[in-house]
């Protein structure tokens, strides 16, 4: 059944099984082991950029098609539901339409894209996307009865997706308050005598806001696992081919242009998915958070951490990166605290120097990652296990042309 639900695509290293368990754990656990609305906001995020970094890994990672415009799909689909909603608001009936129009949008901009910029090489292609990418964000920008220009647009969820919801009532009516246990409150008590332990036993509410957060949980992960099933059948080994030699798929038989604008098209229906439910968790859209280039190149950065060309690295790039943004500032808060009469060190992790360590530490991710944390872990246990070496030395995995 795991094979099955894994479509065989297995982590295939200890450490790196190990660190996916810790992930999906924590995600699935999420608002019953981290406290706070930061906390909340962070788990939420990390689904949603799974999706959105795995798309572009398919892109990317499986096809070698350079992209810049896979915010705008990611785009697409956040204004959809927030602009339906703004005529239709708190109803069901507006998020289905509204992500059924940013289907419609993305994908008919997706195959535009793929078929007339496709034939053109990969450098060429990256410049119009740029370009299609960045007229569309002024588009948005300028249309600002329609969109919100760049004060972005605040939704109205269906009421069960909100936090006055009582997802799960008590014998008095009320919501139902389940107990769990703050992680990081747990950790806190080894070093700070004014936190016992049992503080880190928490009480949560069962409201709407808990149903939303599953709502994203679930999505992601059958998504995700949808996006794994097709990387793994012979259309995601076809695009492999297309990867590693793409004269030789053709020689083989197949149309490659047309598996490429395909390729694209998937992507952009994920991003666009992905863009959906950020707009209905987040509950508030603008051009910064869905379609700004900084944006574009966040996802990059996870993409490459995690390791290109392979889904298990944009689970793990994505829960360093996202984690990383939001509590270096304040992991180094606590270490300027203990040395801030120390010369020159205290300068140096200084809280304000949060962005200098912030890119350090993805450059020596890189530097002792080459492969990302993924494709790096999986060659050491495969060194280590003797496993996945054809009779030229070959890894396992590395599907090669003729395989297609």
């Amino acid at each position: 059944m795991l094979n099955s639900i894994l479509s065989g695509d297995y982590p295939r290293s200890r450490l790196l099984t190990g660190l996916l368990i810790l992930v999906v754990l924590g995600l699935a656990g999420g608002p019953f082991l981290w406290d706070g609305a930061v906390a909340y906001r962070t788990i939420t995020l990390i689904c949603l950029f799974i999706i959105l970094v795995a798309s572009y890994d398919i892109l990317l990672g499986y096809t070698h098609i350079v992209s810049f415009a896979h915010t705008m799909f990611y785009g697409v689909g956040a204004y959809g539901v927030a602009i339906v909603l703004q005529e239709m608001p708190g109803s069901w009936a507006g998020v289905f339409l509204g992500t059924l129009a940013g289907l419609g949008v993305s994908i008919v901009l997706a195959l535009l894209i793929g078929l007339f910029s496709l034939r053109v090489k990969a450098i060429f292609f990256a410049l119009v996307t740029l370009a299609v990418a960045t007229g569309f964000m002024i588009l948005v920008s300028k249309f600002y009865h329609l969109t919100g220009g760049e004060d972005g647009l605040t939704l109205r969820v269906p009421r069960e997706l909100g936090p006055a919801f009582k997802f799960i009532e008590n014998s008095e009516g009320r919501v139902a308050q389940w107990y769990g246990f703050d992680i990081p409150t747990f950790f806190r008590a080894f070093f700070d005598s004014n936190v016992s332990f049992g503080d880190a036993v928490m009480k949560v509410r069962m409201s709407g806001k808990i149903l939303m957060y599953y709502v994203v949980f679930i999505a992601s992960a059958v998504l995700f696992l949808g996006m794994l099933r097709m990387m793994n059948s012979p259309f995601g080994r076809v695009l492999q081919a297309i990867r590693e030699n793409e004269f030789r798929a053709e020689a083989l038989g197949y149309r490659t242009m047309y598996y490429r604008t395909a390729n694209v098209v998937v992507a952009a229906i994920m991003a666009s998915l992905a863009g959906s439910l950020t707009a209905l968790a987040i509950r508030y859209v603008n051009p910064d958070t869905t379609l700004s280039f900084v944006l574009m190149v966040n996802i990059l950065l996870m993409c490459v951490i995690g390791g290109m060309g392979t889904l298990w690295g944009a689970v793990i790039g994505t829960a360093l990166f996202v984690i990383a943004e939001t509590y270096l500032q304040d992991f180094m808060g606590l270490g300027y605290g203990a040395v801030q009469n120390v010369p020159v060190v205290s300068e140096f992790i200084n809280p304000d120097r949060w962005h200098l360590w912030f890119g350090l530490l993805f450059i020596l991710s890189v530097y002792f990652f080459p492969k990302g944390i993924v494709g790096t872990l999986r060659a050491r246990g495969e060194r280590k296990t003797g496993v996945g070496k054809g009779a030229n030395g070959e890894a396992a995995g590395e599907t090669k042309p003729a395989e297609a």
